[in-house]
C-alpha cells in the first residue's frame, strides 16, 4: 500500500476503535483521548515511507510529536483519561432525543473529527511527494511552529493555575473574584491557546506547500476545517459561560475572541484578573 492508503487504514481503524468504545461505555469523548495521539502516528508513517531520510518530514514528524505530546500531558492533568466526558455533549444530549444523540456522535464526534485528524496530515503527503529542497522557509516555519507550541503551553499553565486557585478558593468557602480567566495571555486573547493551536496546523500546511513550491495545494481543506470547528466550538462554550457569569459579556466586549490583540478601551475599566480560560 502506499502511504496515503496505509494511514487511511489506520483513521478508519481509530475510527471504529472509538465509535466501539463510545457505544460500550456510554460516554462519547474517546475521539478526544485518541485527538493528540493519531496526527502523530500519522506523520510518523509518512515520514516513515521516505525513509526517515527526509529532512522536511522528519522534522514535520518531530514538531507534531511534540504537539502531542504537549496536548496528551495537558489533557490527562485535567483528567481526561479517567473517564472525564466533554462538558458540551451533556449539554446537547439535553437538546436531542437519544436517537439524535446517537446520529450526532456517529457522523459528527467520530466520524467527522477522525476525518479532519487525518486531514490536517495530509501536508505530509505533499511534502512525500515533493522530498528534498529543505532550505530557509523550512528553518523559519520551524521556528514558528516552536513559537506558537510555547505560547500554547504558556496559556495551557495560566488556565491549569487559575483553576487550581479557583477550586481553592471554593473548598474555603469563598466566592472566586474574578470567576474566569482575564489576565495574561487571556488578556489579549479569550482563546489564546485555540489560536496557537490552530495557527501550529497551518504551519504544518505551510511546509507541504513549501515543499511543493505552491500555496495551491488541496490540503488547505484540512487546517480550513479545523478553523471553522474551533471558531463554532468557541461561540457554543462561550454560551455556556455567558449563561454561568453574566459578567463574561464585559470581557466579550473588550477582548479579542481569538486572535490575539490588544484590549479595547473598555478594559481599563475593569478590574484585574488572574490567568485562565473559561470552561
Amino acid at each position: 500500500m502506499s502511504a496515503l492508503q496505509t494511514v487511511v487504514v489506520v483513521a478508519a481503524a481509530f475510527s471504529a476503535l472509538a465509535w466501539i468504545a463510545s457505544l460500550v461505555t456510554g460516554e462519547h469523548s474517546w475521539i478526544d483521548r485518541l485527538w493528540s495521539i493519531v496526527p502523530v502516528v500519522y506523520l510518523w508513517i509518512f515520514a516513515g515511507f521516505a525513509g526517515f531520510d527526509d529532512v522536511r518530514l522528519t522534522a514535520m514528524a518531530v514538531l507534531v510529536t511534540l504537539w502531542g505530546a504537549r496536548l496528551t500531558f495537558n489533557f490527562a492533568r485535567k483528567g481526561g483519561y479517567s473517564g472525564v466526558e466533554d462538558y458540551r455533549w451533556p449539554v446537547l444530549r439535553e437538546r436531542m432525543t437519544p436517537w439524535q444523540f446517537q446520529l450526532f456522535n456517529l457522523f459528527f464526534i467520530v466520524g467527522f473529527q477522525s476525518a479532519l485528524l487525518l486531514l490536517i496530515t495530509l501536508p505530509a503527503q505533499t511534502a512525500l511527494e515533493h522530498q528534498g529542497g529543505f532550505g530557509v522557509s523550512d528553518v523559519a516555519l520551524i521556528v514558528l511552529f516552536l513559537v506558537l507550541l510555547l505560547g500554547e503551553t504558556i496559556a495551557d499553565q495560566q488556565q491549569w493555575d487559575f483553576h487550581r486557585w479557583k477550586a481553592a478558593e471554593v473548598a474555603a468557602g469563598r466566592e472566586p473574584d474574578p470567576r474566569f480567566l482575564q489576565g495574561g495571555l487571556f488578556r489579549f486573547s479569550r482563546h489564546p491557546n485555540y489560536f496557537c493551536e490552530i495557527a501550529q496546523w497551518w504551519t504544518i500546511f505551510l511546509f507541504g506547500a513549501a515543499a511543493a513550491g505552491s500555496l495551491a495545494q488541496w490540503t488547505i481543506v484540512g487546517t480550513t476545517l479545523l478553523t471553522i470547528l474551533f471558531v463554532g466550538s468557541t461561540r457554543f462554550t462561550e454560551q455556556i459561560t455567558r449563561s454561568k457569569y453574566p459578567e463574561y459579556a464585559d470581557y466579550q466586549a473588550r477582548t479579542s475572541a481569538v486572535i490575539p490583540w490588544p484590549p479595547r478601551e473598555r478594559a481599563a475599566q475593569a478590574p484585574a484578573a488572574s490567568t485562565a480560560e473559561p470552561h
